[in-house]
């Protein structure tokens, strides 16, 4: 989940204001200085926290607050207000309006923030939004760089361009517009070279860049996990290069990541994307205030619709209806629903966007009683089942269970655990099905799939 530490730690501060009627003082001051302490174990930004607490505090004594009869929902919701402010207010647009041919994003960041991985997240998600994006490496300094990036080119199915590492990066960006438009491309994604540290050699060099490549967005790739350290580098960027957007990485990877909340407020440029995770599609745009509820547990409805909208196909889902009425419902559906739950991102993160479920004990609650691994031997078993086996369960015997979890790699018991889970489901599927036909046989309301009403 995303800043976990202070996550946890917000919820349980407001935890304690929930079970008091009316709010003293000394209450909103106790529960300022867990606030405060929370934001400082995260790392965020002192002056931040400082300027944040006071803004709360001011608010919170107000007569809103202190004659309510809900007191505690009151300084929740102001600080969810405060905190949204904090990082942004609303979410950054992002600019795609080249007026010269294709649009151009520059990457830039210190070595080792994920420049490359991001350039090819940015990749998929604009190719999955109908742009035809062309990724071009220009990092002449670190090894295989250039390589790097080929390999994601191709395994996101997205054009590459290089004059490779004995070309300056120069004379590389002034070409790639030009294979840009010989290959069709409206988008151009630059890998920069970073550094270690900052130094004048870089930030000369990516000036040049800026002046031949002229981009519409110039994002800064900044490492999460790094800390107040990010601040610190994105502050140098920003008034060295002109910084139009932030990338935030790495922001699931540790229960710091304060730079998030510190960012925009001490330099003025907006974060636009977070990644969260390795995989190629690990990429969101930045919202400030659904971060902001996900951070105080309260879910994120908007962002879980979107990764429905996005893993669920409407057509498929109407075929697995039918499917379902007509008690067709078979193991190789079930496992292409598994398929489709797994493809919106990993369950701890899902858990956290349902409003009741945000929050952190809650959700290890959850998991304390499902492991993720499951959803992998699933799987296997039903891969190793013949098709017939898959479409008629009746024909698994003893003598099939062995062979069905020895392909697997799994144990009888659970390949019998499987096949008991299938069979409640296809009940429960029946049951609802005929929950829709009224006593006298009239049709009542339409029998809805899971997730299908999110589309």
């Amino acid at each position: 989940m995303f800043l976990e530490g202070l996550a946890e730690k917000l919820q349980n501060t407001f935890k304690k204001l929930k079970g008091k009627g009316k709010l003293t003082e000394t209450d909103i001051n106790e529960a300022m200085r867990e606030v405060r302490l929370a934001f400082l174990e995260a790392d965020v930004s002192l002056p931040v926290v400082k300027d944040f607490i006071q803004r709360i505090k001011e608010r919170s004594m107000g007569a809103e607050v202190m004659s309510s009869l809900t007191p505690a929902q009151q300084i929740i919701k102001i600080v969810n207000e405060e905190l949204t402010r904090l990082m942004g207010d609303e979410q950054a647009k992002v600019n795609l309006s080249a007026t010269d041919g294709a649009t151009v994003f520059m990457l830039a960041g210190l070595q080792g923030s994920g420049k490359t991985t991001t350039a090819g997240k940015l990749a998929l998600y604009y190719r999955k939004q109908g742009r035809r994006p062309l990724l071009v490496g220009v990092d002449v300094y670190r090894p295989a760089a250039i390589q790097q990036l080929e390999v994601l080119s191709k395994q996101i199915s997205v054009p590459f361009f290089s004059l490779g590492q004995d070309v300056s990066p120069l004379d590389t960006a002034r070409a790639c517009r030009l294979q840009a438009r010989t290959q069709g491309c409206d988008l151009i994604i630059i890998d920069t070279a970073g550094r270690l540290h900052i130094d004048a050699v870089l930030m000369e060099e990516l000036a040049q860049l800026k002046g031949i490549l002229n981009p519409q967005e110039t994002f800064l790739v900044v490492d999460s996990m790094t800390g107040q350290d990010a601040v610190n580098v994105a502050r140098s960027f920003n008034e060295g290069l002109g910084l139009t957007g932030i990338i935030m990485t790495k922001l699931d990877g540790d229960t710091r990541g304060g730079a998030a909340l510190s960012v925009k407020a001490v330099t003025g440029c907006p974060i636009k994307f977070v990644g969260a995770g390795e995989k190629p599609d690990a990429l969101e745009p930045f919202y400030p205030d659904r971060m902001a509820a996900r951070i105080l547990g309260m879910g994120d409805v908007l962002t879980l619709i979107e990764k429905a909208q996005a893993s669920f196909d409407q057509d498929k889902a109407r075929e697995l209806e039918r499917k379902l009425r007509k008690q067709e419902f078979g193991l190789d559906d079930f496992l292409e629903q598994i398929t489709q739950v797994r493809s919106m991102g990993p369950l701890e993160e899902v858990l956290g966007m349902i409003p009741g479920l945000g929050g952190i004990k809650q959700m290890k609650q959850i998991q304390a009683g499902f492991d993720e691994k499951e959803f992998g031997h699933i799987e296997a078993i039903i891969r190793s089942m013949t098709p017939e086996e898959r479409k008629n369960i009746t024909l698994i015997n003893g003598s099939r269970r062995k062979r069905i979890a020895a392909g697997s790699g799994t144990k009888v018991q659970d390949v019998n655990r499987l096949l008991k889970q299938y069979e409640q489901t296809r009940r429960l599927f029946k049951q609802l099905g005929e929950n829709t036909q009224g006593k006298s046989g009239r049709k009542q309301k339409p029998f809805k799939l899971p997730f299908q009403n999110l589309f």
